[in-house]
């Protein structure tokens, strides 16, 4: 592992609270459309989830192993990680030496932004392990200081870059995409974002868009890779997970993003983040109890 790597192992390490096990996760200040993490785990931690958004890392230090597409993989350090939207996975450390890393998700709207120009669609990487050192170092300039706020110059250069990386890698040509509606979807976006902690109607989008529910289902897909429904709910368990980690009680935070009930937001919290809220909370806090089989935004992802 090079000198830089293992640098930007320990980084930002001492502000990682960590209980018994060793387990615990570092949260980065979060820019519009992407969030970063920092993690060290031993054990099987992360239970099948899948994300809305690209979960794109770099194993810093001991073996990354997790299930992906119907096959286990493994990823050693320096080597990259690159996992689809709404692909299922799991994940923990692949030796008793336990696992550090670091973890990037990204709307695919960045990237789609970026490509628009050429017309294409997003590039399609079916391996999800890459040995590239220099597309870890495009990530790594992103994940090496998680105290560091990003700034927009940075993300614009930052998303060039990485779609580059990618492109690099897609062995399924880019397909070309007929024009999206950039406007509407990005007003239902909005609006969905402005109404995340309550119900929101098909015919509400449909006032705000001026397409129909269907057209702007196929719209929405094509621009954020995922659907309108699924977006609102993952907004929801977005802010659910800020305000655990802020430290307030699961039962008040399910009651303040809208969930029926604890329980409520105790499923769709695992199904996206293959842990519970009270399992994210001992990794964030260092609660001194173990978590049992913890998760978190992916592969350790």
């Amino acid at each position: 592992m090079s000198q830089l790597l293992q640098q930007q192992v320990f980084e930002g390490l001492e502000r990682l609270c960590t209980g018994p096990s060793g387990n615990g996760i570092l949260t980065a200040p979060a820019f519009p459309g992407i969030e970063r993490i920092g993690a060290q785990f031993s054990g099987n931690v992360f239970e099948p989830h899948r994300h809305d958004t690209y979960a794109l890392g770099v194993t810093m230090k001991g073996v990354q192993t997790f299930r992906y597409r119907g096959e286990r993989r493994f990823s050693l350090p320096g080597q990259v990680i690159v996992l689809h939207p709404d692909e299922e996975h799991d994940g923990g450390a692949g030796t008793e030496d336990g696992l550090q890393y670091r973890m990037l998700y990204m709307e695919p709207a960045l990237l789609l932004e970026c490509l628009e120009a050429e017309g294409l669609g997003l590039p399609f990487v079916d391996e999800p392990v890459i040995g590239d050192p220099e597309l870890a170092g495009v990530l790594l300039d992103a994940l090496g200081e998680l105290d560091r706020e990003l700034d927009e110059l940075f993300v614009d250069d930052f998303v060039s870059r990485l779609t580059g990386g990618l492109s690099r890698h897609a062995r399924v040509p880019r397909r070309s995409f007929g024009a999206i509606a950039w406007r509407q979807t990005r007003a239902a976006r909005d609006y969905l974002e402005a109404h995340a902690t309550r119900p929101v109607h098909s015919g509400e989008l449909e006032a705000v868009t001026g397409l129909d529910r269907f057209a702007l289902s196929r719209h929405f897909r094509a621009a954020f890779a995922t659907s309108p429904h699924r977006y609102l709910l993952m907004r929801r368990l977005q802010q659910a997970r800020a305000m655990i980690g802020a430290g307030e009680s699961i039962s008040d935070t399910a009651a303040a993003t809208g969930f029926a009930d604890q329980s409520h937001l105790n499923r769709h919290f695992k199904k996206a983040y293959g842990m519970t809220p009270g399992q994210w909370s001992a990794l964030v806090h260092g609660s001194r109890t173990p978590p049992a089989r913890a998760g978190g935004r992916g592969s350790g992802s």
